[in-house]
């Protein structure tokens, strides 16, 4: 296991600066643009694929093939610096991928994984479907049900899912859902439904407020009918999994939507803090410019401590995120502040805000 280090290497530092140019070149110019269309870029997330920036090669690199643990958080902060919406349509199929890798065998994440990027000349999506409308992402909650066919071995799935990243338009989704409700979240599993399968549809479509440039939509399953390999982690585990809840012994495994969660949470604090670090950067300029009563704002002792506060508050969380994430890894502290990175992406709108010397 790789000494514990918040230092970058030399590899690292490049793919920061390069991962920075491509999201200052091309996700910032178009970001205006794709949030108007409230569309899914996919000219942009093709041009990230033929680069290596999206695909599975470079997350199994970034992911497995990295001790320090450092190099996905970094890399996705540079993104969402860029443009959040964007980004996250380039990072979004990453939670499908961290659902089947955290369920799965090894030989249904080899089988999965790459069909949910596809490749450079046709990009695909994945999507992770977890929270549902009356449930939100309370996993224990969830109405979805998957009954097993066992003269045809398969699973049929019937419900939906709400606030699915790419929902309806994935070329793989992956349903979290309940084959034993009585046992609640120790009744769950998790499958794949392949691009094409009859009774998956998109329902609405989510108006937002921002990142709306990354599809978010409503998944319904209606009679959906998938073959037994589909389940992940296969039939015999999952059985011997509701034994041991039905007797009310502990399995050792985590609810299958947890385990994806808790996989893609540092990802998470690195997005807010990409966010936070281009909000911060834009106020300060602002500031610097902004003039009233015959000087920049800046020069107001409440403008300068707000900035100063931000700029502590984004690099405290930045460090939290990290050890978190190698705190999966298992070699340090659970820290991980959410709501001090929140804070930190929305003071600067203190900065531009009328009776603060701002816009008015």
């Amino acid at each position: 296991m790789a000494e514990f280090s918040l230092e970058l290497n030399d590899d690292q530092k490049q793919l920061q600066s390069w991962v920075h140019d491509f999201a200052d070149r091309v996700l910032r110019p178009a970001g205006d643009e794709w949030d108007a269309r409230e569309e899914t870029p996919w000219p942009i997330i093709q041009e990230a694929a033929k680069i290596g920036l999206y695909g599975t090669d470079f997350m199994a690199q970034a992911m497995m093939g990295d001790p320090s643990g450092l190099t996905l958080p970094v890399v996705i902060e540079e993104l969402f610096w860029g443009d959040a919406g964007i980004a996250l349509s380039i990072f979004g199929t990453g939670l499908a991928a961290a659902g089947i890798a955290a369920s799965g065998t090894p030989e249904q994440t080899m089988e999965w994984v790459p069909q949910c990027y596809g490749d450079a000349d046709d990009v695909k999506l994945g999507a992770f479907c977890a929270s549902e409308p009356d449930a939100g992402s309370d996993v224990s909650s969830l109405r979805t049900k998957a009954v097993y066919d066992e003269a045809k071995d398969e699973w049929v799935l019937n419900g939906t899912k709400a606030w699915i990243t790419n929902g309806g338009i994935a070329a793989v989704h992956v349903v979290v859902a309940s084959v034993d409700p009585e046992l609640k979240g120790r009744g769950q599993a998790s499958f794949i439904i392949p691009e094409g399968t009859k009774g998956l549809s998109q329902g609405q479509k989510y108006k937002k407020h921002g990142i709306r440039a990354s599809h978010t939509a409503e998944v319904v399953l209606e009679d959906v009918r998938v073959p037994g390999s589909c389940l992940l982690g296969g039939k015999e585990k999952l059985d011997a999994k509701l034994a041991k809840a039905r007797e009310g012994a502990k399995s050792g495994e985590k609810q299958p939507a947890m385990a994806t969660f808790e996989s893609t949470r540092p990802a998470v604090a690195a997005m807010a803090v990409g966010i936070a670090r281009a909000a911060y950067e834009y106020a300060l300029g602002y500031a610097k410019e902004r003039e009233a009563f015959g000087r920049p704002i800046i020069m107001n002792q409440a403008i300068s401590f707000l900035l100063a506060d931000m700029e502590a508050a984004g690099y405290q969380q930045y460090r939290a995120g990290l050890l978190a994430w190698h705190r999966l890894f298992g070699n340090a502290p659970d820290v991980l502040g959410v709501n001090n990175l929140i804070k930190a992406a929305l003071d600067p709108a203190k900065v531009l805000a009328p009776g603060r010397y701002g816009i008015g």
